[in-house]
């Protein structure tokens, strides 16, 4: 299954997605800030590969002045449900649908590793103004909490996928992996920020199954998974609730 046909994936899924999957907390948003030097209220914000709108509307009620850019039918359909006035694009991180050095930041929740970073790394400098910031941010799992990470090992054996490594890269090599190095211009600072949710048994099981390791398995394998998952947990945690932790790993580079 190529990365392509994963990233599409999500688009058959959209009111999963946007009904289970995590948001960030308040303390993302003020790094962010931090690191980019000024605050979001009355930025102009470009958030790229916006999927259902989590990480948009948070900018939005922080003041940012937002438009959102999404390649997928599905995800924009229910971007568009769920925030009706805030205009969103068709278009994707390698080739941005938005005017030179129009904007002051430009941010990936969770999309920037379905771009193609020789592309996408120029595209943001065209667009972003002298000063301004890209910042690209994932919710990654929380390895050192023992039931997540055995967890993450049962998903990665039954969906035949590489299981994420547990040491996190350092701050150079993270940068390298996203692409981010070599090219002039760019200064990048990175930062680390954890947090949890609790939620409902039935929630945390939708949120997992709405990744798209799940998304290319078939419905057959995936119900198959949730039975022996839904029943292992219910045993760990008999109130039906689960606090799943997360530390988001986020980069922001300055265009200087």
């Amino acid at each position: 299954m190529t990365a392509i046909s994963r990233a599409h994936s999500f688009n058959a899924a959209a009111a999963q997605y946007a009904a289970n999957r995590p948001s960030y907390p308040p303390a993302l948003l003020d790094t962010v800030e931090e690191l980019a030097g000024r605050p979001l209220a009355g930025a102009r914000v470009a958030d790229i590969g916006a999927g259902t709108g989590i990480a948009t509307a948070l900018l939005r009620e922080r003041g940012a002045d937002v438009i959102a850019v999404e390649p997928g039918a599905g995800m924009a359909a229910q971007f568009r449900h769920a925030l009706p006035d805030v205009p969103i694009v068709r278009g994707d991180g390698n080739a941005l649908p938005l005017a030179d050095a129009s904007r002051d930041l430009i941010t990936y929740a969770q999309s920037w590793h379905w771009t193609d970073t020789a592309r996408s790394v120029p595209e943001a400098l065209r667009v972003l103004r002298p000063g301004g910031a890209l910042a690209v941010w994932w919710n990654t799992t929380a390895f050192d909490v023992p039931w997540i990470a055995a967890q993450a090992e049962r998903i990665a054996i039954h969906c035949g996928v590489e299981p994420g490594p547990r040491a996190r890269p350092d701050d150079g090599q993270a940068a390298r992996l996203a692409g981010l190095t070599g090219f002039p211009g760019l200064r990048h600072t990175r930062r680390h920020v954890r947090w949890s949710r609790v939620v409902s048994l039935d929630t945390h099981l939708a949120n997992i199954t709405s990744h798209s390791a799940f998304l290319v398995l078939g419905e057959a394998r995936t119900q198959a998974f949730l039975a022996e998952e839904r029943g292992r947990l219910s045993e760990m945690f008999p109130d039906g609730t689960v606090e799943e932790t997360y530390v988001v790993d986020l980069l922001v580079a300055i265009r200087t």
